[in-house]
């Protein structure tokens, strides 16, 4: 079985669970194919060399012989896989160096557990839908694709004023700091912050969640993953700023944003112990009050 490790950086106490989780590839006789700067960064860092067979830069280099890819780190370096494993249908599991982790769902004291688990086909992949983005500014079209969210916010200090229309019918104009589209998978995350609804990630839709909002009386709203939306900013600055998941650009002006689902997935992996409703009650901390 040949995988693909994914990672930037980590702190020393990490370490340790990153030395038992190539050891224990080793041992289960995985063909390791290592991320280059994270090899790097593992060598300068660490002076250690951990067991692998060959390196990789990019999507270009992982897209035929890959069984599935390791993103060790946090819900961001999570995302970054996209860029990576972009329409190839290789599917994607996160361990969790970070804090959160709804994404990078495994926790470091797990990891041996859960590569016994990956040997042994104790797992499932799940689809998950992506959003899609095009504009006629070609500064937004560098791989125009999203797996939690596309954004549009204010660049200084004013508010901002967007026009969004679905299927072409005019929905709302949106008087706030910016707004989040965001896939089921994403409304654990930015929208959530917000106040937008947690949707499980096989709904078939999509979430518009202003932020800050100057009328208090605009919600988020959860519209068909089918329909197009088009946004048109406008106000008193001249800048905005787009988002796709953590990459971002400034544009200038008003420039029309379509966003749309994509027409491909990205494949999560999931073990046969886990579920999204125990990563809720996990991440969320539900259950806490001592009356359950």
């Amino acid at each position: 079985m040949r995988v693909a490790v994914y990672s930037r950086t980590f702190d020393e106490d990490f370490l340790q669970h990153i030395k038992d989780f190539f050891h224990c590839l080793g041992e289960y006789g995985f063909e390791v194919s290592v991320y280059q700067d994270f090899l790097q960064f593992l060598n300068q860092r660490f002076d250690y060399v951990p067991y692998y067979h060959d390196t990789f830069t990019g999507y270009q280099d992982i897209r035929n012989d890959i069984d599935f890819v390791f993103s060790i780190g946090g819900d961001g370096t999570f995302l970054d896989t996209l860029s990576l494993v972009r329409d190839t249908g290789i599917p994607v599991i996160g361990i969790n160096s970070g804090k959160l982790g709804f994404l990078a769902s495994i926790s470091k004291d797990c990891i041996k557990e859960a590569i016994g688990s990956l040997y042994h086909g104790n797992y499932s992949t799940e689809e998950r839908s992506l959003l899609s983005m095009s504009s006629d500014n070609k500064e937004l079209d560098r791989f125009g694709y999203a797996l939690n969210d596309i954004t549009i916010q204010k660049k200084e200090s004013e508010m901002i004023t967007v026009h969004v229309y679905l299927n072409g019918s005019f929905l709302n104009t949106y008087w706030a700091d910016g707004l989040i589209i965001a896939t089921p998978t994403g409304s654990t995350a930015y929208s959530l912050s917000v106040g937008g609804p947690i949707v499980l990630p096989n709904s078939h839709n999509f979430i518009i969640s202003p932020i800050s909002p100057h009328n208090l009386t605009v919600r988020p709203i959860v519209v068909p993953d089918d329909s197009e939306i088009l946004l048109r900013p406008e106000g008193r600055c001249s800048r905005y700023l787009v988002s796709m998941d953590h990459r971002h650009r400034v544009i200038e002006g008003t420039t029309d944003i379509r966003v749309a689902r994509a027409p491909f997935t990205m494949r999560v992996l999931r073990l046969d112990d886990t579920s999204f409703y125990s990563t809720l009650r996990s991440k969320l901390m539900w259950g806490v009050d001592k009356r359950n």
